[in-house]
């Protein structure tokens, strides 16, 4: 299977073969985020989580990258949604400051404030967030499971 991510070269195969191609086959996987001195490109997958300090965000991805990102958090979880198909809800804001893909999600300690993100064998990353906040991603966490 190949991806085309070209609006222009996908126009040109559906009129050559003049068939109906489903477009999310097509949409790319990848978040492109532009800094005031480089683009970077991270494919959804790998992102770990996303966490917020005023106007500035990072991204973790699972190699252990690190990208200062000059977006607010509600930009980046906007050029989520856009990026990616509506089914597909890997990503989960957490309180204010803080996005992090369920895939990556082992540990949810509401109590002591503690979410454990890990491959479970690469990298392991304890985050903090509100009781509140972990009650309710714990919660739906449990709902989606049943």
């Amino acid at each position: 299977m190949f991806l085309i991510t070209n609006n222009y070269v996908l126009a040109k195969l559906m009129k050559k073969f003049n068939k109906f191609v489903p477009l999310q086959v097509f949409m790319n996987k990848d978040l492109l985020f532009s800094t005031t001195s480089e683009l970077v490109r991270v494919p959804c997958a790998s992102v770990v989580f996303i966490t917020a300090d005023g106007n500035y965000s990072t991204v973790l991805t699972a190699d252990g990258s690190e990208y200062v990102l000059t977006l607010q958090l509600g930009q980046i979880e906007k050029r989520i949604a856009e990026r990616l198909d509506p089914s597909d809800r890997r990503f989960i804001r957490i309180g204010k400051s803080l996005i992090v893909n369920q895939d990556f999600i082992t540990l949810v300690n509401p109590s002591r404030q503690r979410l454990i993100l890990s491959d479970c064998k690469s990298f392991r990353h304890e985050v903090t967030a509100s009781r509140e906040a972990l009650k309710a991603l714990k919660d739906y966490i449990e709902e989606e499971d049943a």
